[in-house]
């Protein structure tokens, strides 16, 4: 009877050892650390290196006053209305904005100076005109920076629309929508069929003129007032009168409306007046 021999072990091949050391390798980091610790995050573009972004300069009129240094970037395009609130900056005396309103009566209180007319004006146009009166007695340079904060709920005023159109009357310029001549004529209805609609006119009150228009009805004898209408004596339009202390445009609203000029579609300001005439033949 034979004895027991112990089996015979045989060598290892080194390629399956190495093989063992690197799946331990790999398996030990992912059991000793936490689900997703030590691991980049997926990223949805990869190759794009996504950067911190850049301060943004604080939004707002006052931080904007606070930031600028010079009048020429200042709003030139915004006609300022009751009610506005802007913020006034005079650079040299490196002081906070100040909040400022402009009243109903369209006047704004401005520190060492006092009241004046801001409404329909822009900041840039206020500013510049601020400028000269505080270096007249308070600074060898002044650098004047107005920013506009909040409009004005109520409205910029009214504009007037008569003559040939279906319903004549008053509307109002929204403190947000600036009106032109064609939307105030088509927000009363539009024209009928017998207005002249190359030579709608845009009657405005020069500059300091307080009185309000007069209107006359069309006469039977013809006059300067009305070129367009006086032979018919039974026409209830109205025509305003022109004076020296109003001034008249033509509206070619034919180019505006049916050509697409535009350009050539003034902007109202309050109190401005719309007479659309009749034609001379009607056919």
């Amino acid at each position: 009877m034979r004895s027991a021999q112990p089996p015979i072990l045989k060598p290892i091949p080194l390629a399956r050892v190495f093989g063992i050391a690197f799946a331990l390798l790999a398996v030990i980091p992912a059991i000793a650390l936490p689900p997703g610790a030590g691991r980049n995050p997926p990223q949805e573009n990869p190759g794009i290196v996504e950067k911190t972004p850049a301060p943004q300069p604080p939004q707002g009129g006052s931080s904007t006053v606070a930031l600028t240094t010079s009048m020429e970037v200042l709003n030139d395009t915004v006609k300022l209305g009751n009610q506005d609130r802007v913020s006034f900056r005079i650079v040299e005396e490196r002081h906070e904005p100040i909040p400022l309103v402009v009243t109903d009566s369209g006047e704004m209180e401005v520190p060492l100076i006092g009241r004046v007319k801001a409404r329909d004006k822009t900041c840039k146009q206020l500013a510049f005109e601020i400028k000269p009166l505080l270096e007249k007695e308070y600074f060898k340079r002044a650098t004047v920076i107005i920013g506009l904060d909040l409009i004005g709920a109520r409205p910029r005023g009214r504009v007037f629309v008569t003559g040939q159109v279906h319903q004549q009357g008053a509307v109002e310029i929204r403190p947000d929508d600036p009106l032109t001549v064609s939307q105030a004529i088509l927000s009363v209805g539009g024209l009928t069929d017998f207005a002249d609609k190359r030579k709608v006119k845009l009657v405005r009150k020069k500059e300091g003129a307080t009185a309000e228009f007069e209107m006359h009805p069309v006469s039977k004898t013809r006059k300067e007032k009305a070129p367009l209408t006086w032979w018919k004596p039974w026409a209830k339009k109205k025509e305003p009168v022109q004076d020296e202390s109003t001034e008249t445009f033509i509206i070619d609203l034919q180019e505006i409306l049916q050509n697409g000029h535009l350009e050539k579609d003034p902007l109202l300001k309050a109190g401005d007046l719309i007479y659309v005439p009749e034609r001379l033949v009607n056919f």
